[in-house]
């Protein structure tokens, strides 16, 4: 037998009709053989040896050790070890020098088998190539699903959507932790959803998006329905948070719930100043903060993004905060490790904006943004030497550079060079200032295809001394 045959032998019954699951058209039979063990102390032996010599039967989660088939010797507690489709009983050419061997030795009999299958012995996959039209699949069935907790969240193409409600099913029924399948109806970040929530519809199990997920060993709990969550990101935000420093300030200016400035609080010490104007965000935000502890290092905003980048920088200068983390005593020692101090920065290191529909628009506001001496002098408890003319806390006059900036776009042009030099001309636009892909310290990542002309993009460069200092009243 051929291996296409014995693939095609434990393949589903196939229905391309079916728009309602029926999981009893599922059930049936397919005739293989099996090595009866004669004594049960064989049996580990035995498995062994065929698991060696590649004669096992290995096919999705069916035990290759079953009872014997002959009431008889199943009572006596008999077991047989299922074999590969290709061996057959009543043709010893099929049989591998292992196989003969162990016949010949009288350790084994090779029988006829008939293995019972049902709904629950095919995958997702199998399932899904069984019912639906070749010509809807294009050689692709749709996988393109994301879980966050017990929610699996779909964005069907159009020619699976007669299809929707036995989708779903069949991924609730795959999966023991799915218990909610909805399916995404509207474009994320449209001109009426401003916060990047989405419409849906519930396809199976209850209308409940109170969800809890794990994000770079924090915790998150949220209404998924009512602010923005990618799981999908999670790379990416590795990658970001890595280009920080300990102890650094950070000004997350679209933070959503925190996917950028809890990790890196937690995890780098990081100070983090983290804005979103969705009120639902702002209040799970600060559930977040106080989930994986780090109110010290993480202040929420709930503000408009293009104010909040041109008031955040004047705030971080004028507001000193030194945190101070007990030393934990070890198991032996008589005395706790010393305490250790960080003093948050009065400048901010990065800028993080993550909201690719029009992240971009918001690049204006850097325009001046340290053109005027401080409003204020700095708190009376504050004994730092800050200066009021801002200049003063960057290079040349001491060792900090100006912030560095992530920003999130899309983009439709297919040659990647295009798409840099694309997204630097919109960001000089902004910036009254030009940048191109070869300026230093500019980095344009592809983090992802999103459709098939539509690509997300974050774009990092260094804020000039020509932009933040530029004098508007000129």
């Amino acid at each position: 037998m051929s291996d296409a045959q014995s693939t095609m032998m434990l393949r589903p019954p196939i229905k391309r009709t079916m728009r309602t699951l029926d999981r009893a058209f599922f059930k049936t039979t397919v005739p293989i053989s099996a090595a009866r063990v004669h004594k049960i102390q064989d049996i580990s032996e035995v498995r062994s040896k065929i698991l060696k010599s590649k004669d096992k039967f290995v096919w999705n989660r069916i035990p290759s050790l079953k009872p014997d088939p002959d009431e008889k010797h199943a009572k006596a507690g008999g077991k047989c070890l299922l074999l590969k489709p290709e061996v057959k009983h009543d043709d010893r050419s099929t049989w591998s020098p292992t196989i003969k061997d162990l016949e010949n030795e009288g350790t084994i009999a090779v029988i006829p088998y008939t293995l019972d299958l049902d709904y629950d012995s095919w995958t997702y996959d199998d399932i899904m190539r069984a019912i639906l039209p070749e010509e809807d699949m294009h050689g692709d069935i749709p996988t393109g699903f994301s879980t966050i907790g017990h929610v699996a969240h779909m964005n069907l193409r159009e020619r699976y959507l007669p299809y929707k409600h036995t989708i779903a099913q069949i991924i609730k029924d795959k999966s023991s932790s799915i218990k909610t399948v909805i399916n995404k109806i509207d474009p994320i970040g449209n001109e009426e959803n401003e916060f990047r929530t989405f419409q849906y519809e519930v396809l199976v199990g209850e209308d409940d998006l109170d969800v809890e997920a794990r994000h770079q060993d924090c915790i998150f709990r949220f209404n998924f329905g009512k602010v923005y969550w990618n799981p999908r990101l999670h790379t990416e935000h590795q990658r970001i948070i890595k280009q920080f420093q300990p102890g650094q300030a950070i000004c997350d200016v679209m933070a959503g719930i925190g996917p950028f400035a809890i990790p890196a609080a937690k995890w780098g010490r990081h100070f983090v100043f983290a804005n979103d104007l969705n009120p639902e965000s702002y209040r799970y935000l600060k559930d977040a903060i106080e989930l994986n502890g780090v109110e010290p290092f993480v202040e929420p905003f709930n503000e408009d993004g293009h104010d909040f980048i041109r008031t955040s920088a004047q705030a971080l200068a004028l507001k000193h905060k030194r945190v101070v983390i007990k030393g934990k005593k070890p198991r032996h020692a008589r005395q706790p490790a010393p305490e250790t101090y960080f003093d948050r920065p009065a400048t901010f290191a990065h800028y993080t904006m993550n909201l690719p529909g029009n992240a971009i628009d918001f690049i204006s506001d850097f325009i001046g943004l340290y053109n005027k001496p401080f409003a204020s002098k700095p708190q009376a408890h504050d004994d730092r030497d800050l200066p009021r003319d801002p200049r003063q806390l960057f290079e040349p006059y001491t060792a900090v550079k100006l912030p560095m900036v992530h920003v999130y776009c899309f983009c439709s042009e297919d040659d990647n060079e295009a798409a840099k030099r694309s997204i630097c001309k919109r960001i000089s636009e902004k910036l009254e200032y030009e940048i191109t892909p070869d300026t230093p310290e500019v980095h344009i990542e592809d983090v992802r295809k999103v459709s098939t002309h539509k690509r997300y993009f974050c774009a990092s460069f260094r804020l000039p001394h020509e932009v933040v200092f530029r004098n508007l009243e000129v």
